[in-house]
């Protein structure tokens, strides 16, 4: 990804960041195992938005800022939610959940998440009371949300997953959850379309 505009350097309990540094020299300051109290101040401390991830298996990604149309998106459907009568406090926008894993838990920031009751505050949520989780595709994020993503969260447990293509239909896939723990596509269908039905139609 370049230069970060941050420098890393290991603390006691979580990453710290000033100046300037080289991917490369990035890695060399990194702990030996990126915790989330890591990726908590990692997140709060970037100064242009990107976004840190890890899977349960600790492997770290670093996703770009959002474009507007990014944005976009996840604005019609947090509307779509809230003018169909979803509570505003269990439609959450970019909040951190814990994967859980062998060992120990990942953490992932969907871009939108639907709750079945208003979650705790934490910066880690746990997965139980979620019923959706959303990704918005970024340019390079194709394997990241069609395949790992889509993986880690039916082994979470999640019932129901996203994906919003950037094609020019701005296509949605919407993943459930088998009895297999693996996710089967149920639809298919433009943004634009899904916007005129009733999330009822697809949220149990």
């Amino acid at each position: 990804m370049g230069l970060l505009d941050r420098r890393i350097r290991r603390g006691c309990n979580a990453v710290s960041y000033d100046g300037l540094m080289s991917a490369e020299t990035v890695g060399l300051h990194m702990p030996a195992m990126v915790t989330l109290d890591d990726l908590a101040a990692m997140n709060a401390s970037d100064p242009n938005g990107h976004r840190y991830e890890t899977s349960p298996e600790g492997v770290l990604s670093v996703m770009p800022p959002a474009d507007s149309e990014h944005a976009q998106i996840a604005s019609r459907l947090f509307a779509w939610l809230l003018m169909a009568g979803w509570p505003a406090d269990q439609i959450l926008q970019v909040a951190g959940i814990r994967v859980p894993g062998s060992g120990r838990d990942g953490g992932r920031i969907p871009d939108l998440s639907v709750w079945s009751k208003a979650p705790p505050r934490a910066v880690w949520l746990a997965v139980s009371d979620l019923l959706l989780a959303v990704e918005i595709v970024s340019p390079g994020s194709e394997a990241m949300d069609e395949v790992t993503k889509r993986r880690e969260y039916a082994s979470a447990g999640i019932p129901q997953y996203w994906v919003v293509d950037r094609d020019d239909a701005q296509t949605v896939t919407l993943y459930r959850l088998s009895s297999k723990a693996a996710y089967t596509e149920r639809a298919k269908m433009p943004l634009a379309w899904l916007l005129q039905t009733s999330p009822s139609d697809h949220l149990d």
